[in-house]
């Protein structure tokens, strides 16, 4: 009886197997160290739960949120490129077509502000969530900004002319409506400046959570006054504002001194935004503020008018102004929210398992147990043989009573190893090859390969990088699948062949496979599988694969199968490279 290993060249080769101990014994030793893994958190749930609960993991002790975290490269592309398209679009419309005038459509005013509205609140009310997490004065004041812009629309859509008949419901004059647009983008420029000092601030220390509605509240209550405030100046005080509107369409010179400062102060905060730019929040402001001064751009260039080209195109650069904070606003929160399943639902698998452990111990230590008190009997019935002959064979008898001391240490060492279950010492992570942890544990499984007569191919990839990780936990791993991978074998009157090879995925992790030629995976048990208490063995306890899962997940990884054609089944599992890591241990704690 021979087994054999192959390259993946094909060229074959004798199979070096490393340990000594047997592999049931092996198991009990490491039964503790592969257990405990529920005592580290998963990485992904403590991050999400350090978000949510306002912890800093983050270098420097800051929560990663879209207010502070680091804009990638690929952000910065792609806002670079928002930008490029916006300047594209307004050299585009800013031409002579600009001029041009189109149908007049009443009816798109209260839609262009109704969407402001909503668009700049939903803005609002999520950046107020941030804070009442962050407890950062920033995020208060550009929820207020933003608050600022949804509020104001109301007014401006109100005071429109045409919109309502006559002056309107708000007694408005025919420069209303062009003084309260100037009132939107200068206050919410003013907002942001405001934003830009105070965001390398502390944070509020000691603010309750009465505190922070307190806060909202006056926030919310500040911004309706000062908007109820500049209504009325502008409409009330219409004979005191400056002479911006001819008519209802035409719009006089008086509007390029208004307008010039006005894109001035944009410009002087956007300049700020980028001296002390920190976040991914930082860089879409200064979008929002790009698109703001274009706006304005194109109702003035090359002649101020409503109701043409450049006008309508202006309406849509301050719809996309007011939505860009709210898409990635959104795109943030549906991220935290599907990270936060992800690692609820991988907290419950960690839990259902430490709960179901205990009869996967008790099964453990019956075994092991078992074993070397059987053998102790053994011995002891032989050594008394031995001394009960006429003429007593002392030396048989002497290493007969040896074993019997020898087996009471095997029977110690299980009991000593069950205690490791309670224990909580940080995790010793070294530098591994998988390659050796592939050759070990085929070592393991030694006896069980030849006796089920089953060929192994063991395909050594010289070119895989190095991981960090629990060389015992992993090995757990690995002989839990090849054990599994032998016993769905056992019964096969087919050629049977196990191949265990570990190649670089797509991902940059290292995916080791083993693969079997049994019967496979049933369709029905290929979603529970990986579930606790669930096996497809007689006598199996549904534990192996769970802690399995568990294991790799704890390790940044994942654990999956698949179907092997024509028959078998082919289970994987991946742990992130570090080829550059240091080959000396980390202490994990």
């Amino acid at each position: 009886m021979r087994l054999n290993s192959r390259r993946m060249l094909g060229k074959p080769e004798a199979v070096t197997f490393g340990g000594s101990l047997p592999r049931r014994h092996k198991l009990a030793q490491n039964l503790g160290e592969r257990l405990s893994v529920s005592d580290r958190p998963l990485p992904l749930f403590r991050r999400v739960a350090a978000v949510m609960e306002g912890s800093t993991p983050g270098p420097g002790g800051h929560v990663r949120v879209l207010s502070n975290l680091p804009p990638s490269r690929a952000q910065k592309r792609l806002a670079l490129g928002v930008v490029l398209v916006l300047f594209v679009c307004f050299v585009g419309a800013a031409g002579p077509l600009s001029t041009i005038p189109l149908t007049r459509v009443d009816a798109f005013m209260p839609a262009y502000g109704t969407a402001i509205f909503v668009n700049d609140s939903i803005s609002a009310a999520l950046l107020f969530a941030q804070f009442s997490v962050l407890r950062s004065r920033a995020l208060l004041a550009l929820a207020s900004a933003y608050l600022w812009t949804g509020f104001i629309a109301i007014p401006w859509v109100l005071t429109f002319p045409g919109v309502f008949p006559g002056a309107g419901p708000l007694g408005a004059g025919l420069q209303s409506t062009a003084c309260l647009y100037f009132c939107w983008h200068v206050g919410f420029t003013l907002f942001v400046i405001v934003y830009v000092f105070l965001k390398d601030l502390d944070p509020i220390k000691g603010l309750s959570e009465s505190g922070v509605r307190a806060a909202v509240l006056a926030s919310v209550g500040s911004v309706a006054a000062l908007v109820f405030g500049a209504t009325v100046l502008v409409t009330a005080g219409n004979a005191l504002m400056p002479p911006i509107m001819l008519d209802t369409v035409r719009i006089s010179n008086v509007w390029f001194y208004v307008a010039g400062p006005t894109a001035a102060l944009i410009v002087v905060t956007l300049v700020l935004l980028w001296l002390r730019r920190r976040s991914v929040l930082d860089l879409w402001l200064m979008v929002v503020l790009c698109a703001y001064t274009i706006e304005i751009a194109l109702i003035s260039f090359p002649v101020p008018t409503r109701f043409s080209l450049g006008w309508y195109v202006g309406r849509v650069y301050g719809l996309l102004a007011g939505s860009l904070v709210l898409l990635i606003l959104l795109a943030e929160t549906t991220m935290l929210y599907g990270q936060l399943l992800r690692a609820v639902l991988a907290q419950r698998r960690e839990r259902e398992a430490r709960l179901m452990t205990g009869d996967a111990v008790s099964a453990s230590i019956a075994h092991e147990v078992r074993q070397p008190l059987s053998a102790m009997i053994t011995n002891a019935g032989a050594g008394l043989r031995w001394l009960d002959r006429v003429t007593p064979d002392l030396d048989e008898a002497k290493a007969a009573l040896k074993k019997v001391v020898t087996d009471g240490h095997r029977a110690d060492a299980v009991i000593e190893n069950v205690r490791a279950l309670f224990k909580k010492d940080a995790r010793t992570w070294t530098s591994l090859d998988v390659n050796n942890l592939i050759r070990e544990a085929l070592g393991l499984v030694r006896d069980d390969l030849q006796t089920h007569r089953i060929v192994v191919q063991a395909e050594r990839n010289e070119r895989s990088p190095r991981i960090k990780g629990d060389q015992i936990q992993l090995q757990q791993v690995l002989v839990n699948l090849l054990t599994n991978a032998i016993d769905a074998m056992a019964t096969n009157d087919r050629e049977r062949v196990l191949c265990v090879r570990c190649e670089v995925h797509d991902s940059g992790s290292v995916m080791v496979s083993v693969e079997d030629t049994g019967k496979g995976v049933e369709p029905s048990a290929a979603d529970r599988i990986f579930s606790p208490l669930f096996t497809t063995k007689a006598h199996g306890m549904g534990m192996g694969l769970s802690i399995c899962r568990s294991i790799v997940e704890a390790h940044e990884g994942r654990l999956w199968a698949t179907a092997n054609l024509p028959r078998g089944a082919i289970f994987h599992f991946t742990v992130p490279a570090h080829p550059e890591v240091d080959p000396e241990s980390e202490t994990v704690g």
